[in-house]
């Protein structure tokens, strides 16, 4: 078996520096800063969406995007906490199965928070947006992690928190699992999906009991 996990919103938290980060990127240009719910509301989607999405004219969204790494990167590490059950989760999966992280997150940023937490060690593959063309909901992501898996049993899941990663799973054709941990609530993910669950550690606990 091989599970995919995403990563903010699935197995960390780590809004109080992205909106920090926002905040340092639309300043450093002399913008005004988008509320924050409006911000989280497009917490999943690559920077340079995000960025479009919240009003930056296409011209200067590398710049801000730019802006939002240097800061990001300094304080990523010190602001972002493991949701509740994320390492109880991630251990019982790697009981069961090969795991792999597809994120819309940068890969390099990706693999230095999930070491510093200690837990990179239980992955075998962490596709970040610079190794796809196509971002989730594109299933691009899912392929190039599945290609790099070996599993004797052909059984394949994704567990996300946001339509993106059900949507990547769907295209994919593969298994799913959404969590209500992260940014999206529980009646749009039951839009996408029949198997919502609290958390990781639930979504973990479904998969292995099946």
């Amino acid at each position: 078996m091989i599970i995919l996990f995403d990563l903010d919103g699935t197995l960390i938290d780590s809004t109080e520096a992205i909106l920090e980060s926002f905040d340092v990127a639309f300043k450093t240009f002399g913008t005004a800063v988008p509320d924050e719910e409006r911000i989280k509301a497009e917490i999943g989607h690559p920077l340079d969406v995000m960025f479009a999405t919240l009003g930056v004219e296409a011209s200067y969204v590398d710049a801000h995007v730019q802006a939002y790494k240097r800061h990001y990167r300094k304080i990523s590490c010190a602001k972002t906490v493991l949701l509740p059950e994320a390492r109880e989760a991630v251990e019982l999966a790697s009981q069961h199965a090969r795991l792999g992280v597809v994120t819309t997150k940068t890969a390099k940023y990706s693999i230095e928070l999930l070491e510093h937490m200690g837990l990179m060690t239980y992955f075998d593959v962490l596709v970040g947006r610079e190794d796809v063309v196509n971002p989730k909901p594109h299933p691009e992501p899912i392929f190039k992690a599945l290609s790099k898996l070996q599993s004797e049993r052909n059984i394949y899941w994704m567990i996300g928190d946001t339509p993106m990663d059900i949507l990547a799973a769907n295209a994919a054709k593969i298994n799913s699992v959404a969590v209500t941990c992260g940014y999206a609530d529980e009646t749009l993910l039951l839009e996408h999906t029949d198997n919502v669950s609290k958390s990781a550690l639930e979504a973990v606990k479904f998969i292995t009991q099946l």
